[in-house]
C-alpha cells in the first residue's frame, strides 16, 4: 500500500466522502495529461499533517500550517488572477459558499518550468522559480509554492509542470474565463468560505477598485487596480499612478475634504496625493499584518484613515479612536467611513459586521445574517446618524437615518460592484462595478460610466 493510500485511508473515516482531500485519484480528465504525485492537506488532519510553508516556524493552529496554498490575489498586487509565470492547471469547486449564489471554483495556478523537464515524473520543482514558504513571509499567511499536486482540467497541453503556486477564486466557472479548462468537476464543500479580502478586487489591473464623489456631487472620480483615474461631471483629473510602478494594487481612494484633489491607497499601505490633497504620511515600506483595504478622509482635519483587513485603523492627522487589530474576526474588515465630526468611524466586515469607534453610533448591521453576496464597502450619512452598506451583486443595506432608494440585488450584472459613495445631501448613492460601470439611486445624478 502506498503511502497516499495509507493517509487515504485515515481520512476517509475523518472526513466527508465529497471531498477531494480523501481521494486518491484524480478526475479522468486530469488522467490524461499524465499521473500526477498526490500530496494531501486535508482540513480535519491538520494536526496530524501539520507542516508549514518551508520549515518556517509558525505555529500549527496558523493558517500557514493548515496545508492549504494562499490565495493569488494576496501575492498577486491585490488582482485575483495566475500571477505571471504560472498558469491554470486545473479546478475544484465547493457548493454552499455564502460568497457564491451557486458553485464556488478553485483554480490552482501552477509555476511553469523554466529550462528543465520533469525527467520522467510530472513536476520540475527544481525550476519552476517559486519558493515553498509562507506567503509574503506571513504565518497569517497560506503557504505557496510547496504542493506537488495537480487536478489538471486546465491546459492539458502541458503535462510537465510546477508546484501550486497560489490558487484563484471566483463565482464564475473556469471554463468560461479559460477555454482550455474542462468542465469535469471535483467538490470539496470544506473551502467553501476561505476567505480573502482581495478576492473582491480586480481580476486584472484594468479594474475599477472605488470612487468618490466630489464636494458639491456634481461629478465624480473612478479609480483603478494600476492607480488609473477616469473623471465624471465636474470631477478635476489632477493625475494619476497609471503607468507608474506600485509594489501593491490601488485598493481605493477618498477627495480631499477641500474639494480640489484626491488620494489614493495601495494595498501595502502606500499613499498617492494629487492636486490639494495633502500628503501626511503612509504605511509604504512598514510591516503590516494584513493588507490595507480602504481609506476615508476626516473632513475635521483633513487627514486621512485606513483600514486593514484584520481591522487595524492607522490614522494621518486624524484622531485615533482604536481597532479591531489583534481581535478575532468573522470575516475581514473591507471597508470604513468616518462622522462628520472626525470624531469616530465605522468599520464593515465583509459579513457585514459593524464595529464603531468615538463618536460613530451602532445602527445595526447584516452580522449573523445570510448575505447572497459578501460586502465589499460602505458610505455614511450626512448627519452621522446612519450608513449604508454595499454587496459585490449591488444589495444595499440601510441602517438608522441611512435612507433607501434603490438597489441593483437581483439584477445583473457585467462586474461585481466594487464600491459606492453617497451624495452630500445624505439623500441618494452612487455603486461602482468592477468594469466602471455607474449605478445612482436617490439624488445622486448620473455622469456617466467607463463600462
Amino acid at each position: 500500500m502506498t503511502m497516499t493510500e495509507r493517509i487515504g485511508d485515515y481520512l476517509l473515516g475523518r472526513t466527508s466522502r465529497r471531498s477531494f482531500l480523501t481521494k486518491a485519484t484524480l478526475t479522468a480528465t486530469a488522467l490524461t495529461v499524465a499521473p500526477v504525485d498526490f500530496l494531501l492537506r486535508p482540513g480535519s488532519a491538520y494536526a496530524y499533517i501539520c507542516r508549514c510553508g518551508g520549515g518556517q516556524a509558525c505555529d500549527c493552529s496558523q493558517l500557514c500550517c493548515d496545508g492549504y496554498t494562499q490565495f493569488c490575489c494576496t501575492i498577486n498586487n491585490g488582482i485575483n488572477a495566475c500571477p505571471p509565470g504560472t498558469f491554470a492547471g486545473g479546478w475544484w469547486k465547493a457548493d454552499g459558499s455564502m460568497y457564491c449564489s451557486g458553485p464556488r471554483y478553485y483554480i490552482d495556478c501552477m509555476g511553469e518550468c523554466q529550462g528543465c523537464g520533469c525527467g520522467g515524473g510530472n513536476f520540475c520543482p527544481s525550476c519552476d522559480n517559486l519558493t515553498c514558504e509562507c506567503a509574503l513571509g506571513s504565518c497569517g499567511n497560506r503557504q505557496v509554492g510547496c504542493t506537488e499536486f495537480r487536478y489538471g482540467q486546465c491546459h492539458q497541453e502541458i503535462a510537465c509542470s510546477g508546484r501550486i503556486a497560489c490558487r484563484m477564486v471566483s463565482c464564475t466557472p473556469p471554463w468560461v474565463f479559460d477555454p482550455t479548462c474542462t468542465t469535469v468537476a471535483q467538490t470539496d464543500d470544506t473551502t467553501a468560505n476561505h476567505y480573502a479580502p482581495c478576492q473582491n478586487g480586480p481580476t486584472s489591473n484594468n479594474d475599477a477598485v472605488g470612487m468618490a464623489a466630489t464636494l458639491l456631487g456634481d461629478g465624480y472620480w473612478i479609480v483603478y487596480a494600476d492607480g488609473g483615474i477616469r473623471t465624471f461631471g465636474s470631477a478635476t483629473d489632477y493625475g494619476s499612478m497609471k503607468g507608474q510602478h506600485l509594489n501593491q494594487s490601488v485598493v481605493g481612494m477618498a477627495s480631499d475634504p477641500k474639494g480640489d484633489g484626491y488620494w489614493m491607497v495601495a494595498a501595502d499601505g502606500g499613499l498617492f496625493s494629487f492636486g490639494g490633497a495633502t500628503f501626511y504620511g503612509s504605511m509604504g515600506s512598514q510591516h503590516l499584518n494584513q493588507p490595507v483595504t480602504g481609506m476615508a478622509a476626516d473632513h475635521a482635519t483633513a487627514g486621512y484613515y485606513f483600514a486593514a483587513a484584520d481591522g487595524g485603523v492607522f490614522t494621518f492627522d486624524t484622531p485615533y479612536e482604536g481597532s479591531m487589530g489583534g481581535q478575532h474576526l468573522n470575516q475581514p474588515v473591507v471597508g470604513m467611513a468616518v462622522t462628520p465630526t472626525g470624531g469616530g468611524y465605522w468599520l464593515v466586515a465583509a459579513d457585514g459586521g459593524i464595529f464603531t469607534f468615538g463618536d460613530a453610533g451602532f445602527f445595526g448591521s447584516m452580522g449573523g445574517q445570510h448575505l447572497n453576496q459578501p460586502v465589499v464597502g460602505m458610505a455614511s450619512t450626512s448627519t452621522g446618524g446612519g450608513y449604508w452598506l454595499v454587496a459585490a451583486d449591488g444589495g444595499i443595506f440601510t441602517f438608522g437615518d441611512a435612507g433607501f432608494f434603490g438597489s441593483m440585488g437581483g439584477q445583473h450584472l457585467n462586474a461585481p460592484i466594487v464600491g459606492m459613495a453617497s451624495s452630500p445631501s445624505g439623500r441618494g448613492y452612487w455603486l461602482v462595478a468592477a468594469d466602471g460601470g455607474i449605478f445612482t439611486f436617490g439624488d445622486a445624478r448620473f455622469f456617466g460610466s467607463a463600462a
